[in-house]
């Protein structure tokens, strides 16, 4: 039985989930069949646990906010030639409890064991708080 593993990454340069999700929705930033997708330089060793259920969680000014179910790996040549890997997403960003992370370089695996858990249904619709704000109130035991 192969498990589930998540992957972390940081949104760099956008101030919340509206400009992930406005970023997404740019053509450059989507797959022939218009899926949302990250390029990455490196390929992850563990896909067969990635492609069972794991998501993408994005870290947004220091905080896990939201994550997005991961549907495949694809290979992509850049113009310099060089093969990279996209990571295609489901559409949409599901909303996380706010969970601080400090910044790193690239991705990093995530278990599942430790990954936030989605807000529930009746949330996931309600305006977000400001990342600081989140970081600040994760911080103290408050989500």
């Amino acid at each position: 039985m192969t498990k589930i593993i998540h992957l972390l990454k940081l949104s760099v340069g956008t101030d919340d989930m509206a400009d992930l999700a406005a970023w997404q929705a740019d053509r450059r930033a989507q797959t022939e069949d218009r899926m949302p997708r990250h390029i990455t330089r490196m390929w992850p060793k563990r896909e067969d646990e990635i492609l069972n259920g794991g998501s993408i969680f994005w870290v947004i000014k220091g905080v896990i906010l939201c994550r997005q179910p991961i549907l495949r790996l694809d290979e992509y040549i850049g113009g310099d030639g060089i093969r990279r890997c996209a990571i295609v997403c489901k559409p949409g960003l599901i909303r996380v409890a706010a969970t601080p992370k400090r910044a790193f370089q690239g991705w990093r695996y995530l278990p599942a064991a430790d990954a936030p858990a989605d807000l529930p249904a009746g949330r996931q619709h309600e305006e977000a708080l400001p990342p600081e704000l989140s970081k600040a109130l994760a911080a103290i035991g408050v989500r």
